[in-house]
C-alpha cells in the first residue's frame, strides 16, 4: 500500500481507540537522538517524544541517545526520567513512564559508527522490516558535520529523515557550504530544518484565518493593511549559552531563523493546496521578493552589564537586541512595511504577531469624538502556547453622544472542546517529520535568500546602543517605526479563559 499524502493524516485525540485509524499506514520509527544530554533534549525533546508515544499520536518508537558523555543505558533512562518530571508539560504516570524508559538506549560517540550501526540495527529486528529512521540532530552546527558524516559511514542514510536544528549557516557563503555538505549524504527531501516558532497553533491558525475566510483575504494586501509587526520579547538573559551568543547574536539567532520565517506565513500567497512542496514555494516566493536589508533600517541594542557576563568579551559588538523594517517587493506587499523585533532581558515575553489596517477617514466624526485616538485597528495572533487571537476596533461607547473608544474580539484556542488536543511545538514537528511532512519546515533555498538579503547588515552592521534590562530596547525604536507606534506594551491585557 503506498504511503499517504502527509497532509491527509488527521491529528487523533489522545487516548482514543479509533483514533489510531488516521496514523496506521505511518511505519515504526528507530529515533536517533544526537545531544541527548543536552539542554534542548532534557527540556523538550525526551519530554515531547514520551507524551507522543504514550498519547496515541505517534507510531511504534525505539529512541537510541547519542552524546560525547560515557555513559550506559540505565544512566540514560534515568536522565530521561528526571527530564520528564522537571520539564514535562504532560502528565506522565509510572506504569507509562516505564514503557517510554523501556524504548530507550544509548550509544556513546565514543563507541563510533560501529557502536551506533548495532544498536539502530537490533532497535529495528524489534519494531519489523518496516521501520523507518529519523535522525535528530540536537548539536551545534558545527558538530553537525561530524554526525552527517558518522551516519554516512555507518551506512545510516537509507530510508532515514535528518532534522537540523538552527542556525543554519552564519551567512550566504557558510549557508551554501553547509547545505552542499549535507546534500552530499542526504537529499533535500530527507532534511528537516526545524523552527519551532512555526510548529505553534498559532502560526498555522493563520493559514486557516487566511485562506478558509472571505472576510480577511481580500483585504490582505497593501490596500488595507498599513504595517505589520512581529515582536517576539524574551525576559531571559544568556542562560548559560555565552559562548554561542557572542559568535551569533539575536540577528542570527532569531530574525534570520524565527521572525522571517513567521513573516513568510503572513505574507505568502494562496498555495494551489494546503501540502508541503505548495506551501514551501509560495514561502520561497516571499524570500525571494524581500529587498536588501538595510543598514538605516536597523537598530542594534546591547543590554546594560552584558559585557560583564563570563564568555563574553569585554568590548563586545555583539548585538542581543534586534530591531528592524523589512519590505517586499511584490504587488500584494509594495509599500507595506513589516516591523521585527526581538531582544534579550527586556520588559516581558511576548510573540506576537500584529496586523495594522489603514484608518479610516474622520471627518464625520465630531472632535473630541476619541475616533483614531487608540491607533489603528489590529489582528493580532499570540504566538504563546495557549494561542489566541484578537481583532481591535472602534465600537461607540454607552451613553449619550458619539464617544468611540476601542474594542476587541478575542479567541482562545483553551475555549474549545479540542484545547487537550494542542501539541507542544516540539512535539508536532517531529511527528510532521516522521510523517514526512515539510509544511512547517525550511528549505535550503529559503535559507539561501535570506542570507542573501542579509548581507549588507551583515557586512555593515550599525554600532549597538545601550538598553537597560527590564524595558522594551533602545529609545531609537520609536524613530524606526515612526509615524506608527508598537504595540508591545499592550494597551490592555488579554481576557482569561474562565473555566
Amino acid at each position: 500500500m503506498a504511503e499517504p499524502n502527509p497532509q491527509t493524516i488527521a491529528y487523533p485525540s489522545p487516548g482514543s481507540r479509533a483514533s489510531r485509524r488516521g496514523l496506521d499506514t505511518l511505519a515504526p520509527h528507530v529515533i536517533v537522538l544526537f545531544g541527548a544530554t543536552g539542554d534542548l533534549a532534557k527540556r523538550k525533546l525526551l519530554p515531547g517524544l514520551a507524551y507522543l508515544q504514550q498519547s496515541a499520536f505517534a507510531p511504534d518508537v525505539r529512541i537510541i541517545g547519542s552524546a560525547m558523555e560515557d555513559m550506559n543505558t540505565d544512566e540514560f533512562r534515568a536522565l530521561a526520567q528526571a527530564a520528564i518530571a522537571d520539564f514535562g508539560t504532560h502528565q506522565l504516570g509510572g506504569e507509562a513512564l516505564k514503557r517510554f524508559c523501556d524504548r530507550l538506549a544509548y550509544v556513546p560517540q565514543g563507541a563510533g559508527p560501529e557502536g551506533l550501526t548495532a544498536a539502530v540495527k537490533a532497535a529495528e529486528e524489534l519494531l519489523g522490516p518496516q521501520s523507518r529512521r529519523l535522525h535528530y540532530l540536537s548539536v551545534p552546527p558545527k558538530a553537525a558535520q561530524a554526525v552527517i558524516t558518522m551516519l554516512r559511514d555507518a551506512g545510516l542514510v537509507e530510508n532515514a529523515r535528518v532534522v537540523m536544528e538552527k542556525p543554519f549557516g552564519e551567512d550566504l557563503a557558510s549557508a551554501v557550504q553547509l547545505n552542499d555538505f549535507v546534500h552530499e549524504t542526504f537529499d533535500e527531501s530527507q532534511i528537516f530544518r526545524i523552527d519551532h516558532f512555526l510548529g505553534k497553533e498559532a502560526a498555522q491558525n493563520i493559514l486557516a484565518f487566511r485562506f478558509a475566510n472571505g472576510l480577511f483575504e481580500p483585504i490582505w494586501n497593501r490596500n488595507f493593511i498599513d504595517h505589520v509587526q512581529i515582536d517576539i520579547p524574551e525576559t531571559l538573559g544568556l542562560d548559560q549559552r555565552a559562548n554561542f551568543y557572542e559568535a551569533t547574536g539575536a540577528y542570527k539567532d532569531m530574525v534570520v531563523t524565527h521572525l522571517m520565517q513567521v513573516m513568510a506565513f503572513v505574507a505568502m500567497e494562496p498555495p494551489t493546496a494546503l501540502e508541503p512542496r505548495a506551501i514551501s514555494e509560495e514561502k520561497n516566493k516571499v524570500f525571494r521578493s524581500m529587498l536588501p536589508i538595510r543598514t538605516s533600517d536597523v537598530v542594534r541594542g546591547q543590554y546594560g552589564g552584558y559585557r560583564h557576563e563570563v564568555g563574553v568579551a569585554p568590548d563586545s559588538d555583539t548585538e542581543t537586541f534586534i530591531a528592524l523594517k523589512v519590505g517586499l517587493d511584490n504587488w500584494r506587499w509594495a509599500g507595506v512595511p513589516f516591523y521585527l523585533r526581538t531582544g534579550k532581558k527586556m520588559a516581558e515575553g511576548q510573540r506576537i504577531i500584529s496586523i495594522a489596517f489603514k484608518e479610516a477617514p474622520r471627518t464625520m466624526f465630531p472632535s473630541g469624538s476619541g475616533v483614531g485616538s487608540q491607533g489603528p485597528d489590529h489582528l493580532t495572533f499570540d504566538l504563546a502556547d495557549a494561542s489566541r487571537v484578537s481583532l481591535s476596533f472602534y465600537g461607540k461607547r454607552p451613553g449619550p453622544g458619539m464617544r468611540l473608544e476601542k474594542l476587541s474580539m478575542q479567541f482562545s484556542t483553551q475555549e474549545t472542546d479540542q484545547a487537550g488536543d494542542v501539541l507542544e511545538a516540539y512535539e508536532r514537528l517531529i511527528l510532521d517529520a516522521m510523517r514526512g511532512d515539510h509544511t512547517l519546515f525550511t528549505t535550503a533555498e529559503g535559507i539561501e535568500s535570506l542570507w542573501e538579503r542579509s548581507t549588507p547588515l551583515l557586512d555593515d552592521p550599525p554600532p549597538v546602543k545601550n538598553y537597560p534590562a527590564g524595558t522594551w530596547g533602545p529609545n531609537a525604536i520609536h524613530q524606526l517605526i515612526a509615524p506608527n507606534a508598537w504595540r508591545l506594551p499592550f494597551e490592555r491585557a488579554w481576557r482569561e479563559h474562565k473555566t
